[in-house]
């Protein structure tokens, strides 16, 4: 019987979903998965077509439950050990993928459906924006394993959600629902799992229809603003809205017409 593969991948509508086909281990993260995440993104960067990505969880039951823990029991972790020098190089292989999604030229929606665990809720932190399910729960459990998030948990949780809160739920391992996702702001909507899809979908479209330009410029501008200085971040933000500027004249006569009752 044929394997079937770890990632899926389709793209229709100047949309690609990448799909984590795990389900019966809960999408749990192995090296497969990430070299099959790596060529998935590879493929939209050489799709021009692709103007958003949604990322989510094959079934109903989790995005990801983090690292698959078999693997890790066996020493194999993010990889096979006879494909790396050391751990160092196997965090950075799961690190470098992840920052793959944001220097990604495109919009990645996470589509967070149940459990979003460890190295899973750092795929999640990776992506641009995040809707989740009702039934979904956080954590980063990673100092109960006995090290702590290594796959940009601790720099990029901290970015959203404040230094007191990110130290709260990474020290402690902490499990929280959807409902207190969305109120430290981790999440940006919670819908119910029947609906999830369509609404990353619906998201997608509507970000799809803007000229590729403004929203690849807009998230470069903001991602800067998230890692230097507000000063260079403004600089940026002056250059790079030059350099991506549309017809501003017939997009307000635009807006102008919508505007009008």
């Amino acid at each position: 019987m044929t394997e079937q593969p770890k990632i899926l991948l389709s793209i229709q509508d100047q949309i690609a979903i990448i799909t984590l086909n795990r389900p019966e281990v809960r999408n749990a993260i192995n090296g497969e998965v990430l070299q099959g995440l790596k060529e998935a993104l590879e493929r939209i960067l050489a799709e021009p077509q692709v103007r958003v990505a949604i990322v989510t969880g094959a079934g109903d039951r989790a995005f990801s439950s983090g690292l698959d823990l078999k693997a890790a029991a066996s020493g194999q972790g993010f990889m096979p050990r006879g494909n790396v020098r050391s751990d160092f190089d196997a965090l950075q292989f799961g690190g470098q993928i992840y920052s793959m999604i944001e220097d990604l030229p495109v919009p990645v929606i996470a589509a967070i459906n149940g459990y979003c665990l460890g190295i899973g809720m750092e795929l999640a932190l990776a992506c641009d924006i995040r809707l989740a399910s009702e039934n979904a729960v956080f954590s980063l459990p990673e100092v109960q394993m006995g090290t702590i998030p290594d796959t940009g948990g601790t720099q990029r949780l901290t970015k959203i959600v404040g230094p007191g809160k990110a130290k709260e739920l990474i020290f402690t391992g902490r499990r929280i629902d959807a409902a207190e996702a969305l109120r430290i702001g981790l999440v940006e909507h919670v819908y119910p799992q029947d609906r999830l899809m369509e609404e990353a979908k619906k998201l997608a479209q509507e970000i799809a229809a803007i000229a590729p330009p403004l929203i690849q410029g807009a998230k470069r501008a903001i991602n800067v603003a998230v890692s230097y200085p507000l000063e260079l971040g403004l600089n940026y933000e002056v250059t790079t809205a030059i350099a991506t500027r549309q017809d501003i004249r017939q997009g307000s006569a635009s807006l102008l017409q919508k505007s009008k009752p």
